[in-house]
């Protein structure tokens, strides 16, 4: 099977971060001090936003950042879930791919990064008064330094949120 992609671009069946991975779009955030990364499968389950949490509480204590746990988790569960929701579908051809998380720490920031081999773009919505969710970005937002998500090829997509 012959690749399609561009060196340097990555697919979300191969996307792990190389060292030195930084979201294009927050590398004005960096500042010098220790890196370290941390990557989890997350299988097509509701229980593995559970899992997600717990992988992050450990990572970031690892790391001797207790501090960020509280607000990753919330970051960390509304990202999983919308991955596992919107980003997995029974019926898509590339319904086997898996949902990548990955904690990215370079100096005091961190990065969670979860791909997915979804085409929905991750879209802040304004629900109705009545409306039972849509505001999981919304709380992305409030809690991260920045945040984003960038087109994988040939399917697929990363979306990543800064925290310090």
């Amino acid at each position: 099977m012959q690749s399609t992609t561009v060196p340097g671009q990555w697919t979300t069946f191969d996307w792990w971060p190389p060292v030195g991975w930084w979201p294009e779009a927050a590398r004005d955030l960096l500042v010098p001090g220790p890196c370290s990364s941390a990557t989890f499968v997350l299988p097509p389950s509701p229980a593995s936003v559970h899992s997600a949490r717990s992988f992050t509480t450990g990572a970031l204590s690892a790391w001797g950042l207790g501090e960020l746990i509280e607000n990753m988790e919330l970051v960390v569960s509304e990202l999983a879930t919308n991955a596992l929701r919107h980003g997995l579908r029974l019926d898509d051809a590339h319904g086997a791919c898996p949902v990548h998380m990955s904690l990215v720490r370079r100096g005091p920031l961190v990065t969670c990064a979860f791909t997915d081999p979804g085409a929905s773009v991750p879209v802040l919505r304004y629900p109705g008064p009545l409306d039972t969710g849509g505001l999981g970005l919304h709380i992305v937002e409030s809690l991260s330094h920045r945040w984003g998500w960038s087109a994988l090829a040939p399917h697929g997509k990363i979306v990543w949120a800064v925290l310090s």
